[in-house]
């Protein structure tokens, strides 16, 4: 990754001692490429790991830990950027196809199944189709050693006669004209 900076009209600045080019990175990069060059960079550039002599590997390893602490910050990063000059209205630009369709319409002709439902079934869609048949069989063997454990005794039903006490209410309340006017 090479650095390059663009300020706000678009004039590439004289400075190289910027946080990004100590990075390599360009100002427009992600937090995940801003990341990615400083954990390369400090694994490169740690007192304990370098074959830099102590001061200058030190001096370095701090400037890496300051340059990520300024720009993985984003309020720390904006603010960083207006003082070098940077400006992020000139990357973010809409893409020059934004009106066009992304997918083409896909001519089936070239393809080995005439339309999309017919091809092949996938190994998930068989042991789907699998359980499936196996749940309407396992309901079906159910309903039938249901029947024949009960017998005709599932479809029996005992109605008890009304008592007499019950059977006067019904005959004062179908004989009256206003129902409400039942009497005890």
């Amino acid at each position: 990754m090479t650095q390059t900076t663009v300020n706000q009209n678009g004039a590439m600045p004289q400075r190289s001692d910027t946080y990004y080019s100590l990075l390599g990175l360009h100002p427009s990069a992600s937090v995940i490429e801003i990341r990615h060059a400083y954990w390369e960079l400090s694994k490169r550039f740690h007192p304990d790991t370098t074959d830099l002599p102590a001061a200058i590997a030190t001096a370095k390893f701090q400037q890496l830990n300051e340059a990520y602490a300024t720009l993985s910050s984003p309020e720390r990063r904006l603010s960083y950027d207006l003082k070098i000059g940077y400006s992020r209205r000139a990357v973010i630009q809409a893409p020059p196809d934004l009106n066009h369709p992304v997918a083409k319409f896909y001519d089936w002709s070239k393809s080995a199944y005439l339309d999309a439902s017919d091809r092949p079934l996938s190994q998930g869609e068989i042991f789907a189709l699998f359980i499936m048949g196996l749940t309407i069989l396992g309901c079906l063997l159910l309903a039938i050693a249901i029947g024949l454990t009960r017998g005709d005794a599932a479809y029996r039903t005992q109605i008890t006669p009304p008592t007499p006490v019950i059977q006067e209410q019904i005959y004062r309340f179908s004989h009256t004209s206003n129902p409400l006017e039942i009497k005890k």
